[in-house]
């Protein structure tokens, strides 16, 4: 099965969709100053949106220092992203600035932990989608 890299603010909401899939996962660091580990083969990544009003900041800084490793950059197969609906078109924007950047799927989308549903989906879907890689 795949591996999982994630993000997850002290808010906890993407920690308990992680905890709800049960598959094996790796949460960045949530301090930027700390240094993200290196992935040593292919991964998916599940990151939350923490833009302002505007769109900007997005993507966490833990998440930006993690991808700035080339390596890392390279094993990203895809993007799952959690959001929050009431951000409107910002709605889940940080997976589609990591794939527009990162030139791969965003696969997901849902909002804040999640639902029993959207834990289903991502499975079997995490399941097809390494089976077409």
């Amino acid at each position: 099965m795949c591996k999982l890299i994630y993000f997850s603010s002290q808010s906890g909401n993407t920690q308990r969709f992680i905890e709800k899939l049960n598959l094996n996962a790796i949460r960045l660091p949530i301090n930027a100053d700390t240094m993200p580990p290196t992935s040593e083969e292919p991964f998916v990544l599940i990151c939350p949106t923490y833009a302002d009003g505007y769109g900007r900041n997005a993507v966490p800084k833990s998440v930006i220092r993690f991808l700035n490793n080339p390596k890392n950059r390279s094993l990203l197969k895809g993007i799952i992203a959690p959001g929050n609906r009431n951000f409107g078109s910002l709605f889940a924007q940080a997976g589609d600035v990591i794939a527009q950047k990162c030139q791969v799927p965003v696969l997901y989308r849902f909002e804040l932990a999640g639902t029993e549903q959207d834990v289903l989906r991502v499975r079997e879907g995490l399941k097809r989608f390494w089976l077409t890689l």
